[in-house]
């Protein structure tokens, strides 16, 4: 049996952050897990039986000023599943699961994130929407680190599911996230 559990990353117990320190290092070589902790860190996991960690992601909070408002952002990162769970429905369904957290959360007005090309399709299945020339610029501004550099083919999905957000103004628009050097992009 699966289940879906979410943790402040500095109450994740220890033998699920081993776990998710694991699946990251095999994802991403050389990354440092854990995430700024001023990002207010959250990490979702889908367990099997409650011991293994299936799936694991992270979602990051960040207030963000666009288009004359502020707004409450949050955003999905290091979404990561185990190479012997893959293709079986675990990483949609704890995408889905984040989502849903999200869009139910009221100190969240929006959700924003950059995905790799290929992975655009698995996250509208999970009810994200591609914002078609939108450009997260994270990192900071002394360091920026845009999602359309040279050679970082990455795609903007969102979800405009909180409060009225003023959705139109995200597509085709640069975005100021700057979330730091930690997460330069979430």
């Amino acid at each position: 049996m699966t289940t879906v559990v979410t943790y402040a990353q500095a109450e994740l117990p220890a033998r699920f952050a081993a776990q998710v320190a694991a699946l990251e290092a095999q994802a991403w070589p050389g990354a440092t897990a854990g995430h700024d902790p001023g990002l207010a860190p959250e990490v979702m996991l889908l367990l099997d039986d409650g011991e293994t960690v299936l799936v694991s992601l992270a979602l990051l909070h960040k207030e963000i000023r666009h288009a004359g408002r502020t707004y409450r952002a949050a955003g999905l990162s290091a979404v990561v599943t185990r190479d012997t769970a893959r293709g079986r429905g675990h990483g949609g369904r704890l995408v889905a699961a984040a989502r849903a957290a999200l869009a139910a959360d009221p100190a969240v007005d929006l959700v924003l994130f950059s995905c790799d090309r290929p992975l655009v399709p698995f996250y509208e299945a999970a009810g994200f929407t591609r914002l078609p020339g939108t450009v997260l610029v994270g990192g900071t501004p002394e360091q920026p680190l845009a999602t359309d550099a040279p050679g970082f083919a990455k795609e903007v999905l969102a979800d405009f599911s909180g409060a009225d957000t003023g959705a139109e103004a995200f597509t085709g628009a640069r975005i100021a996230l700057y979330p730091g050097l930690v997460d330069r992009l979430w």
